[in-house]
């Protein structure tokens, strides 16, 4: 199911066993919530090397509906992606307003477009998982806005864990009726505080699941307090299973989350900043419709050899994306996915090598050199340093209100 193969200090390389083959880690995952990884198609997907891809199981139960995808023969013939398929549950959509109507220990009460209501129990997503026919599915989990009060977190983590116990047991009991051999990951949750992330961890040890993620990161907490997160929770987790960071897709914070022992992860980063012209290269992301690319004959990335800088010039996607032509999201998307699929795989050489330290250290001093890079670090530096201190207004003008009344 998984062997760790290589280890490098806490970086590994390992394999993980699945119904469409074996998927080597760490690796990483495009998002393709609808069954399709926006702009891209199934086969796109594989050329580029990807051994895997997650989509979402609540997503897909609103439009097509569970019943279409079964009908074809699984997500892998609705999507035409022959390798691994991971299905998400829903759990993060517990965090958006346009989903959400309420949670109670039954399950989620979500909406769809027209206001209809529905009841995601466990049970539900576990099936619905399973008529999917995905190779890896995941428990529903109760993700805690970032920022909100013990209670709330306390509630969530109970929550998590009443969930992922009726997960497992309703796939236990399902499996063989539907002739699978998915596997399933239990999810931690936590937050950013220490002994609720460690609690929540070994909770979810208990469980024995075939593989363990760390849920609700990458929400509003800085950096500094993701991998201070990132460390507890794998240092906690069995070491023997896979570990899951959901969410993660910067390429600095992968390197530095791998170092701490993370196998795999998904995001929608590499895709989404394509889709906005930024554009993913070793040192640092550009914004490609910027107009001083207007005029320039050179590839997206000097020595890339994707098929979108082996055939067009850096003018071309300047004018694709600023006309809003369909082209230029298609030809950057695969330029950013390209990037990603080579860092993992440079990552794992590194490993395998037995000088991944070294190379972290040269890709992080790398990746921020560029003039762009600096200009995006600060941003994200500053945007925190804003909600820390809004933060604190709010937390100082309520202590000082109920200070007031009593």
């Amino acid at each position: 199911m998984f062997k760790i193969v290589h280890q490098d200090g806490k970086a590994r390389v390992g394999r993980l066993q699945t119904a469409h083959g074996t998927v080597e880690t760490p690796f990483f995952m495009p998002v393709a919530s609808k069954a399709s990884v926006k702009a891209m198609s199934g086969s796109d997907i594989e050329d580029l090397g990807y051994q895997s891809l997650i989509s979402n199981s609540f997503i897909l139960s609103l439009s097509p509906g569970i019943d279409v995808v079964e009908n074809i023969g699984g997500i892998h013939k609705f999507m035409h992606f022959n390798n691994t398929i991971f299905t998400d549950s829903g759990g993060f959509q517990v965090l958006s307003k346009d989903f959400l109507l309420k949670k109670s220990d039954k399950g989620v009460y979500f909406k769809d477009k027209s206001g209809k209501k529905s009841l995601y129990t466990p049970e539900l997503v576990v099936e619905n998982q399973l008529r999917l026919a995905s190779d890896v599915a995941m428990t529903l989990d109760d993700v805690a806005h970032f920022g909100l009060g013990g209670k709330d977190y306390v509630d969530a983590i109970k929550r998590t864990h009443a969930w992922a116990k009726r997960s497992k047991q309703a796939h236990d009991e399902l499996k063989e009726s539907y002739n699978s051999k998915q596997l399933l990951f239990g999810i931690c949750q936590g937050g950013i505080r220490e002994e609720y992330r460690r609690f929540s961890t070994h909770k979810i040890n208990e469980m024995d699941f075939d593989g363990v993620a760390l849920g609700g990161l990458v929400v509003g907490e800085s950096r500094k307090e993701l991998l201070e997160s990132i460390k507890i929770a794998v240092d906690s987790f069995d070491q023997e299973k896979i570990k899951y960071l959901m969410g993660l897709g910067s390429p600095s914070d992968i390197v530095q989350a791998v170092g701490e022992g993370v196998d795999c992860f998904d995001s929608i980063y590499p895709t989404a900043n394509a889709r906005h012209g930024s554009i993913l290269t070793k040192t640092g992301r550009y914004m490609i419709k910027k107009i001083a690319y207007k005029h320039d004959k050179g590839p997206l990335e000097e020595g890339c050899t994707c098929s979108t800088c082996t055939h067009y010039s850096k003018s071309y996607l300047h004018h694709l994306l600023r006309t809003h032509e369909l082209l230029g999201y298609k030809l950057a998307t695969i330029h950013n996915l390209h990037f990603m699929n080579q860092l993992l795989n440079n990552i794992r050489t590194a490993i395998k090598e037995g000088r991944y330290e070294i190379f972290k250290n040269e890709f992080l001093e790398a990746y921020f050199s560029g003039k762009e890079a600096k200009e995006f670090s600060s941003q994200i530096q500053r945007k925190y340093q804003e909600k820390e201190e809004q933060q604190q207004a709010k937390y100082l003008l309520t202590h000082q209100n109920s200070s007031s009344k009593k």
